[in-house]
């Protein structure tokens, strides 16, 4: 039996996050399976292989079959709620779930990116649409360096390869919804303001030499909203509220 399905998690679930609960051994993508269907808040889709995954602007998301795991999280935001922040709520539990389940440190690409020892291992896909966002994570869990895609922007890297030994997917599934759960409660309360410490803590981008839209500079500070402080060369900042933030 897959480490996946419902007789495996279910007993692993420490709140409602996860019921429903659909496993799927393959589908086009857990996004769509929950944003075309009538699903309440909370509900999860799993799949061990999607044969259409994506990533933020549309990219590509490959995956190696039952190493990956994959799976979306349908939320009903507030109604008057910054909906794009919720990718950074979602980093946060990702990076404390793997931190919590592996020992490694993980931090924070802005806006949508995880990262351990500087490589990508996880990534983060918000869809919104009529008051419901589906919530798309994928992690590197027990892929080796022959199942990692090579033409990436950021390297990419696996839970296995970094810690050297396999990990089970369930039971990462499940501290990560436990972790999503909580800060999903503290954000729909107070929007980012309750997270701010840890998403500086997390925050990977600061210090580092970047280029948004042509303009260099370096990264700093997460602001109060979600978006990210830029000192430009030329010494003014700039708040940058989405689009692709280059690593120079």
């Amino acid at each position: 039996m897959s480490e996946l399905e419902p007789g495996a998690v279910r007993p692993l679930l420490r709140g409602p996050f996860g019921e429903p609960y659909l496993y799927l051994t393959e589908t086009a993508s857990t996004q769509d399976v929950l944003r075309d269907g009538d699903f309440p808040h909370g509900a999860v889709c799993v799949a061990e292989h999607q044969t259409a995954g994506r990533g933020r602007s549309g990219r590509r998301w490959d995956d190696a079959p039952a190493k990956t795991l994959l799976f979306s999280v349908l939320l009903r935001p507030p109604v008057d709620a910054a909906l794009p922040q919720l990718s950074l709520v979602a980093g946060l539990a990702v990076a404390a779930a793997i931190e919590g389940e592996t020992g490694a440190p993980a931090l924070l690409k802005w806006p949508n990116d995880v990262l351990v020892e500087g490589s990508k291992v996880a990534g983060i896909l918000l869809e919104a649409s009529a008051g419901v966002v589906v919530c798309g994570i994928g992690i590197n869990v027990n892929q080796e360096k022959d199942d990692l895609p090579v033409a990436t922007r950021l390297p990419a890297t696996s839970l296995r390869i970094v810690l050297g030994c396999p990990f089970d997917r369930g039971r990462v599934l499940a501290a990560l919804l436990a972790e999503l759960e909580r800060r999903y409660a503290d954000w729909a309360a107070g929007g980012l303001a309750g997270l701010a410490a840890e998403l500086e803590g997390r925050n990977a981008m600061r210090g580092r030499r970047v280029r948004v839209a042509g303009r260099a500079g370096t990264a700093g500070a997460i602001a109060a909203d979600g978006r990210l402080t830029i000192v430009l060369d030329r010494g003014d900042s700039v708040l940058v509220e989405s689009g692709e933030v280059e690593l120079a």
